[in-house]
């Protein structure tokens, strides 16, 4: 279900291209020039629309070059950004993972609570049915019989409920790619994260929260030695003539063009790219303190919910007994009919009890798993 909503998210199907665009940033470092080369031609006359007088033809190339530490810096940030498309998708998958296990788990309860509803339904009909033959041969009164049929009825409503919400959150699955799902209430792998749960350094959430941070800083650097243009290496060849019918020269010409500096703008750069790595590494040291809580938290509720379906489980079987020799008793005339419908109803909220207890467990484990950054399994 995970992979089949993740395959129609938007940061999957444009990771690709936006991992390609990483690289062919970084690769760029790799050119001879800090921005393509262009070809300059040049003409100059003194009798346009003649051939006659002066004439001089310029064809040359203008080459930016690399200021002082830009190109080392600009391939750290290229370097960075890699890093941080690829955390960033991680990151993403981590979120959507916690929709879908919640959509789920929410799910797997309905669906276990409709089939409880079936359960209950089948027995308070078997007992109905039970009921009415022991009237009709005077063992039973019309109470007992009314009972029995309300108890019928109130079966009929409970798996009426359980079924609208079993319809509804198979149809939020929908929404996620799913399909139909049946019961499954075993939980993902957990032995290699008790008892002792702790926050991992290769968490998505702050990797891509340090990778930011990173980003920003080599943005900061590479501002600090962008303080003006690149400068411009020029060389040319010209041929001319001063006179219509003279011999024509030829003369090469090198040049390099040197802009002025813009102090203002490139300290307002780097200033901001400063403040944006600030804020991220801030944000890493909050991230870490909430997820480190947040690990301990879905620890400490799988252990609860784990003693809590093993006390619930021993708790179902005492009542399954204990409706077990209530019904002996009742169908031997030992027993009176309250008797035996509380039997009955203690058992149904005890497997309910189970059930729920159950799922609680594996959704806690899933919760820890989503907690610690690992993704459905």
């Amino acid at each position: 279900l995970f992979e089949s909503a993740w395959a129609r998210q938007p940061e999957a199907q444009s990771a690709t291209l936006r991992r390609e665009a990483a690289r062919a940033a970084r690769n760029g470092t790799a050119a001879w020039t800090a921005e393509p080369m262009a070809l300059a031609l040049q003409a100059k006359t003194d009798r346009p629309g003649s051939n006659q007088g002066a004439r001089e033809i310029e064809i040359g190339v203008v080459m930016p070059l690399w200021l002082p530490g830009e190109r080392a810096r600009k391939a750290a940030l290229g370097d960075a950004q890699i890093k941080a498309v690829d955390s960033r998708r991680l990151a993403a998958q981590l979120q959507l993972a916690a929709t879908v296990r919640d959509a789920w788990w929410t799910a797997q309860r309905a669906l276990a609570e409709q089939g409880l509803a079936h359960d209950r339904l089948r027995n308070a009909q078997r007992l109905a049915a039970d009921v009415a033959r022991r009237f009709k041969a005077g063992d039973m009164s019309r109470a007992d019989q009314t009972q029995a049929d309300a108890a019928v009825a109130q079966a009929e409503a409970a798996l009426a409920d359980s079924t609208g919400a079993s319809n509804a959150a198979q149809a939020a699955l929908g929404v996620w790619g799913g399909s139909a799902v049946a019961v499954a209430d075993n939980a993902e792998p957990v032995a290699e994260l008790l008892p002792e749960a702790r926050l991992p350094e290769s968490h998505p959430a702050l990797g891509d929260w340090q990778d930011h941070a990173e980003v920003a800083r080599r943005t900061a650097d590479l501002a600090a030695v962008q303080s003006r243009a690149n400068p411009e290496l020029t060389v040319a060849a010209t041929r001319g003539r001063e006179q219509s019918g003279e011999r024509t020269s030829q003369t090469f010409t090198v040049g390099v063009r040197m802009p002025l500096g813009d102090g203002d703008r490139a300290r307002a750069k780097e200033a901001g790219a400063r403040a944006d790595a600030l804020d991220a590494e801030l944000r890493v040291t909050v991230e870490r303190d909430r997820l480190a809580a947040d690990v301990a938290a879905a620890g400490a509720r799988v252990k609860a919910t784990q003693s809590q379906r093993d006390a619930l489980a021993r708790h179902a079987a005492l009542a399954r007994d204990a409706r077990g020799f209530v019904d002996k008793a009742f169908r031997w005339g030992e027993a009176d009919w309250p008797t035996r419908l509380r039997a009955e109803l203690d058992a149904v909220q005890a497997e309910r009890q189970l059930a729920r207890a159950r799922i609680d467990a594996a959704a806690a484990i899933s919760s820890l798993r989503q907690a610690m950054g690992l993704l459905p399994q």
